[in-house]
């Protein structure tokens, strides 16, 4: 029996994703498609129910994205997000303009009238706002729900049709009543079965793979992170030895991170493992580089290079695999209509025109908890599970300006002694992410009784759940006490230790 699909429309806010995790959460399987596919597209999905996502556009601007209007013609449960709200009721004869006051934030609603949508929510419940437009008249055989204090029309629904509308954002948790509403939504309006869960993801993803590679052989870029971790263990198990894994040794790893690699997937998990030597290779095409985002596409171009040239050693390669996730996706601004590049990253963006590979991507709409519980169904160890994340340029982003090899291998030391000491006082496993980062700047210091003008490095910890936000961990001052002792007494080159305690945003959890 098929699965039940919510498809959500994507016009370009950043919360759409969060949606999509809501509905998974609640047992339903879901999808993204841009909020402008054509009807056939979306009729070739066979949704069951459709969400249309808020969007950063003003509906009655000329260069807005609209649904096709043929999806409403089909009759299946929608429920209209803010924008989704406001370009539902312009296409269907309401009217919508720019708010006298516009809504940030938290706002109390006040229902006026019945709706399934709202079982089992309080008459008066307080939930997040985003809109500087709002809807000022409703179409032919809509009726109002709820208002605000700002917004006559905060929600509505249709008199006959299974459609409902809300201008507040029921995905994010500073809406308390948003999971009830979206429940309601798929249980009581859409009438769908829940049970979808991480097993289920496994067994289309490997059908999926099966269905793209055939009879094919696949590249992987395994770095031994968690995420390329996932991908191969999931591709190994859809297609197994036609799976070929490369390690690309680049000069910017963490200290032994290929020997570890190579023990734990290479001879452990029987992956089909080849280590490429290519530290010369990269670190001679930084050189004098300082720009981050010219470090992030160098090492994105080499990583293809590199792959291409096993590709053709290899033979009979016809697909590049890689553990892109949707953050990645969205920083580089690669889905939903406005996007804005945050920074690039080097797994995303597709292969250059030359390539014969076709991509896999079989993580691309998963964030990084999804990744984890997908490795756990993959029957994972928990120590390459939970593994904390590691950026794909590896040290490049870590090592603040131009690269030096010695600075790489300073930032290696101190890097490993700050995870040791984690472990140490078990905090490893309650911080999300954890790491140095070398600074360019130098300062006077004393060692040993003489004077020392040496680098500043900074310890960066951060608590997350899907590496779209993250705030800074709250570390015992005694660990960060050791943990800045060690490094300025065993590390050369390092004199001061400073822990950064900025949360994302308004920075990015790296530096660089």
């Amino acid at each position: 029996m098929p699965r039940p699909l919510v498809l959500i429309l994507d016009f370009g806010s950043q919360y759409t994703q969060l949606i999509a995790r809501r509905v998974r959460e609640l047992g339903v399987y879901s999808e993204i498609i841009p909020g402008t596919a054509k009807l056939a597209a979306i009729r070739a999905k066979k949704p069951d129910a459709i969400i249309l996502s808020g969007s950063p556009a003003s509906g009655y601007r000329a260069a807005a994205p609209q649904p096709d209007a043929g999806i409403y013609a089909m009759g299946k449960p929608m429920l209209g997000i803010c924008y989704g709200f406001q370009v539902t009721q312009q296409l269907m004869g309401g009217e919508v303009h720019k708010a006298k006051h516009a809504e940030y934030g938290v706002a109390t609603f006040v229902q006026d009238g019945k709706s399934p949508l709202f079982a089992g929510v309080p008459k008066r419940f307080r939930a997040w706002m985003s809109h500087g437009d709002e809807v000022k008249a409703l179409a032919p055989g809509w009726v109002k729900v709820a208002h605000t204090s700002n917004c006559a029309f905060a929600a509505a629904r249709h008199r006959t049709l299974p459609f409902h509308l809300i201008q507040f954002h029921p995905e994010v948790v500073h809406s308390p009543y948003g999971k009830q509403v979206l429940s309601n939504f798929l249980f009581k309006i859409a009438k769908l079965e829940g049970g979808w869960s991480m097993q289920h993801f496994v067994r289309d993803a490997v059908r999926e793979i099966r269905a793209q590679v055939g009879d094919g052989h696949v590249l992987l870029g395994l770095s031994g992170g968690v995420d390329s971790t996932v991908a191969a263990s999931l591709l190994h198990r859809a297609i197994g030895d036609r799976l070929v894994c490369v390690l690309v040794d680049h000069g910017l790893m963490r200290l032994n991170e290929a020997e570890e690699v190579r023990r734990e997937l290479g001879e452990k998990r029987g992956l089909n493992l080849r280590v490429v030597n290519a530290r010369e290779r990269f670190l001679k095409k930084l050189a004098g580089v300082s720009d981050p985002e010219k470090k992030r596409k160098i090492i994105g171009h080499e990583f293809i290079a590199v792959f291409e040239r096993e590709a053709k050693k290899l033979g009979k390669i016809e697909f590049l695999a890689q553990g892109t996730l949707y953050p990645d996706v969205i920083e580089s601004a690669s889905a939903g209509h406005g996007a804005q590049v945050i920074k690039s990253h080097h797994n995303v963006g597709g292969l250059p025109a030359r390539m014969k590979l076709a991509l896999v991507e079989p993580l691309k709409w998963l964030f990084k908890d999804e990744v984890r519980e997908l490795g756990r169904a993959l029957g994972l160890p928990s120590h390459l599970v939970d593994r904390h994340p590691f950026p794909g340029p590896g040290l490049a982003v870590r090592v603040l300006g131009v690269i030096e090899e010695h600075d790489l291998d300073t930032l290696r030391q101190a890097d490993a002694i700050f995870l040791e000491e984690l472990r140490r006082a078990k905090w490893y496993g309650r911080t999300w992410q954890a790491f140095a980062v070398l600074l360019p700047v130098r300062t006077v210091g004393v060692k040993g009784d003489e004077r020392s003008y040496e680098k500043v490095l900074a310890l960066r910890a951060v608590d997350s759940v899907d590496g779209m936000t993250a705030d800074w961990t709250r570390l015992p001052h005694a660990l960060l006490a050791r943990a800045a002792s060690r490094i300025a007494n065993e590390v050369r080159g390092v004199n001061r230790v400073v822990f950064d305690v900025t949360s994302k945003p308004p920075s990015t959890i790296e530096w660089e």
